[in-house]
């Protein structure tokens, strides 16, 4: 039997090449095909006995965080789509792990990136984006970003990416390796292969609109739950079914939460959302990581406890099954924000209260007295309570 040939092999030859573009999409895919896919843990609670509890690591990513995939993704929707040629500026309004994730493509691929950030960006990402050959475009007003972003894509003759209106279109919901997909891949060995919830934050909205979309296109039982934070204008939006709604002050959890309901939200694909609260988020922040021996970010700590919300209530109604969420990135990028008692101090911020509560609920199961924000979709065609 021959060999099955590379996925890029054009069988017309190479004079039906498109020269540079062709070679820019090979080189993603091609790290895609080195990258293999993250690791699905399970979270051994023995006092949730019954209900299974599995944590996606989008941590062991190139670059360290679930956005690495939503780069890929955005990089491959621009050239296939013709935005992006042979050393086209890429401009992005980011000043978190997207823009770290989009340097490295773009330095794959050998044009330049410019990162259109706040000037108060702490200066470990900035030094991450520089890693990946990035420039750090630093503007005074953090609420100009999107038009300045745009703005310097127009004076450099570039690209502007603007992830929060393309992150829910440029990835394949159907499949094609997408992060829904390789879910439930990954689960078809387990007891229960079919999670009864998925737990997603949202940032752009773009993760949350795959798997939504993906679990109706498989007409999977499984329900999707995203996490918002205290600020933020997603959980607003939900809510009210109204677009508009804003948030004046920014989300202090790096990596979720907008001021604004950003385009690639869906919501009609959102079975309930739940509105974490900073410390609550920072302390399920603490207890995950001490369970697993190793660091992990602020969002993972707000998909956490929303999760662990979901179990108790599982556990209050004799329910048995498995839910599923995503560690984001890794906490080394936050020894001087969230795991420094200074900067907590200095906000207002006491989480040991919440650390307590929600370590006695993993122990013995009783139920987690944490009230938060909770609303099911009001268009949905089914009771999801």
């Amino acid at each position: 039997m021959e060999p099955t040939p590379f996925r890029h092999h054009n069988p017309a030859g190479p004079a039906y090449r498109r020269g540079w573009v062709d070679e820019a999409v090979a080189a993603i895919e091609a790290d895609q095909c080195r990258t293999a896919d993250t690791h699905l843990i399970r979270l051994i609670v023995p006092a949730l006995s019954g209900i299974d509890i599995y944590l996606k690591d989008e941590s062991t990513h190139p670059t360290g965080s679930l956005k690495h995939r939503l780069a890929r993704s955005l990089f491959l929707y621009a050239l296939c789509n013709g935005h992006i040629g042979e050393a086209t500026p890429v401009v992005e309004a980011s000043s978190g792990s997207t823009a770290v994730s989009e340097a490295y493509f773009a330095q794959m691929i050998g044009v330049p990136f410019y990162a259109v950030m706040p000037r108060t960006t702490s200066a470990e990402k900035i030094a991450a984006i520089e890693h990946y050959g990035g420039n750090c475009h630093l503007i005074d007003d953090g609420r100009a970003l999107y038009a300045e972003a745009a703005a310097l894509a127009t004076r450099l003759n570039g690209h502007y990416m603007d992830q929060f209106t393309f992150a829910e279109r440029a990835t394949d919901w159907r499949g094609n390796n997408n992060i829904a997909e390789s879910i439930f891949t990954q689960l078809q060995g387990e007891p229960r292969p079919l999670p009864d919830w998925i737990v997603m934050g949202a940032g752009t909205g773009g993760t949350s609109a795959t798997i939504g979309r993906y679990l109706r296109y498989r007409q999977y039982p499984t329900r999707l739950c995203v996490a918002d934070v205290e600020h933020s204008a997603f959980f607003d939006c939900f809510r009210s079914q109204d677009r508009s709604r804003v948030c004046e002050r920014p989300s202090l959890i790096e990596g979720v939460g907008r001021p604004r309901c950003e385009p690639s939200f869906v919501p009609g694909v959102v079975d309930r959302m739940m509105k974490i609260p900073d410390v609550a988020t920072i302390a399920a922040m603490n207890v995950l990581s001490r369970r697993l021996r190793r660091s992990v970010g602020g969002s993972t700590g707000t998909n956490f406890l929303a999760l662990c919300r979901i179990a108790s209530e599982m556990r209050s109604a004799g329910q048995t099954g498995s839910l599923v969420t995503l560690i984001c990135d890794s906490g080394e990028r936050y020894r001087q924000t969230y795991y420094d008692p200074a900067w907590l101090k200095a906000r207002g911020l006491d989480p040991t209260p919440f650390e307590t509560a929600l370590s006695s609920f993993l122990d013995t199961a009783q139920p987690l007295a944490l009230a938060v924000e909770d609303v099911v979709n009001p268009q949905s065609p089914r009771s999801v309570a």
